[in-house]
């Protein structure tokens, strides 16, 4: 009789704070995960050598140099999904962390609960062989594996969300999609008043896609719902 062995998913905890650490160490262990350590971005790098890790909880400020930079850096080189945990709560610095390549923020005092549900949800986003699929329609070629968009050949430069949104938005392509189910999508459990920043992004998307921005045909809205990517 054989008994299923289930993979405990791996965290890298980069804080230079010894209580946060610890007290994640004993948490997330609790919570089944297997957690790995770091004070440092040097020694994030040299644990990232050792193993790689299913997901990195990464803190702003840093004793050699910025999360936020190291972020961008992991993002690039890695694809390995970063969830910020810092004291800074503003709507800038959760934006700007979500702009470089963060899948998630959490503002410190947190509670564990809320930490493990956040990890959990962006766990439950990992590439599949489906992302391997090419979705092409009119000029725009876009490779979801490689996380590239091209436009008539020459690649379009995005930003991760940006891409993310477009993907979204292509997953579903001709059908509309909700604003709130954009929201719950890419912006999960931020607490925003308004929904500015989605509408930022696909003013964003329309400027890099379209061949007038003003009258968009393919990224399209319909008012009062959500979006809509047309063929």
């Amino acid at each position: 009789m054989s008994v299923e062995t289930r993979v405990r998913p791996v965290i890298l905890i980069v804080e230079d704070e010894e209580s946060y650490r610890d007290a994640l160490d004993i948490g997330l262990g609790v919570e089944g995960f297997v957690v790995v350590g770091a004070r440092t971005i040097a020694e994030a790098r040299q644990q990232l050598t050792v193993r790689k890790p299913d997901l990195v909880l990464l803190d702003v400020m840093l004793p050699d140099g910025s999360g936020l930079d190291f972020c961008r850096e992991l993002y690039d080189t890695t694809r390995l999904p970063v969830v910020m945990v810092t004291a800074r709560s503003s709507e800038v610095d959760v934006v700007v962390g979500l702009e470089i390549g963060a899948a998630d923020y959490v503002t410190k005092p947190f509670r564990l609960r809320e930490l493990v549900a956040r990890i959990r949800a962006v766990l439950r986003r990992p590439v599949t062989e489906d992302d391997h699929e090419v979705i092409a329609f009119g000029d725009l070629r876009i490779d979801l594996a490689r996380r590239t968009v091209a436009r008539r050949g020459t690649e379009v430069d995005l930003s991760r969300k940006e891409f993310d949104l477009l993907a979204l938005l292509a997953s579903r392509l001709g059908q509309v999609v909700t604003r709130e189910a954009c929201l719950d999508a890419l912006w999960w459990g931020l607490d925003l008043a308004d929904t500015r920043t989605l509408d930022t992004h696909v003013k964003r998307l329309r400027q890099k896609v379209e061949d007038d921005p003003a009258h968009p045909r393919h990224l399209v809205t319909v008012r009062g719902v959500g979006f809509r990517l047309d063929p």
